[in-house]
């Protein structure tokens, strides 16, 4: 797997997210400064990171979208090619019109930064091909704008197709108000686009993939699209 992980100022969670995927995959990251106008020939998969790009200045992701290096993404999300974005990454795959919908400050108006749990919707995709679907799993987060919000017709649309791959959840895998700690409507914490190409989530998978963090449950996403190319190949 040939990964590239896209560098923004602000960005803080690049080499976190190089580091997991290469846990997963034995083969080292690609770093690309947002300044760039070309993915390195070969990729597979692009992963925008979590951080705060640009200072969260005017929206969050907002500046980031309209980098040079994101008309690259986009071409290479319309091929097929893997984009999978995290936390501020997920927010910039909103603003770039490559996910649907915005993520608004969290219900209760404050910055969220602890471990939660979320349910998997569905195990028959790329970023979810290494779990079981209703598994229950436990990840961080670190946001203040993580409430995902659409109109009635695309939340419709994204629970018609099942595009809902993740779900904020307890620990016994009941969604439920206590459960959505950042009010996001459906209790969303990760959606894909119509092809299925282009995941984007709140919660960070990748600081959870290693013993010492007392926790590995994040390493089924990476561990998951490493096997795809493997599959591939």
């Amino acid at each position: 797997m040939k990964s590239v992980v896209l560098v923004f100022p602000g960005i803080n969670r690049e080499r976190d997210m190089a580091r997991a995927l290469k846990l997963a995959s034995g083969n080292e990251t690609a770093m690309v400064w947002h300044a760039e106008t070309a993915l390195p020939k070969g990729t597979d998969l692009v992963v925008v990171p979590g951080g705060f790009s640009y200072g969260d200045y005017l929206r969050c992701g907002a500046i980031a979208a309209r980098a040079p290096v994101m008309d690259a993404v986009r071409d290479f999300a319309a091929s097929g090619g893997l984009v999978l974005g995290v936390c501020n990454g997920f927010q910039i795959l909103c603003e770039s019109g490559l996910l649907p919908g915005v993520l608004m400050r969290n219900a209760g108006l404050k910055f969220v930064c602890r471990d939660v749990h979320m349910r998997i919707e569905r195990s028959d995709t790329p970023f979810t091909r290494g779990y079981n679907a209703g598994q229950v799993i436990r990840v961080p987060v670190a946001h203040g704008e993580g409430n995902y919000e659409a109109d009635e017709e695309t939340l419709k649309r994204l629970e018609g197709d099942g595009r809902v791959l993740y779900r904020y959840c307890s620990a016994e895998g009941v969604v439920d108000e206590t459960s959505n700690f950042n009010g996001a409507a459906h209790s969303i914490a990760g959606i894909v686009n119509e092809r299925g190409n282009v995941l984007g989530m709140m919660p960070h998978p990748e600081n959870h993939v290693e013993e010492i963090m007392g926790c590995t449950d994040g390493s089924g996403l990476f561990a998951g699209l490493a096997q795809q190319f493997e599959k591939a190949a």
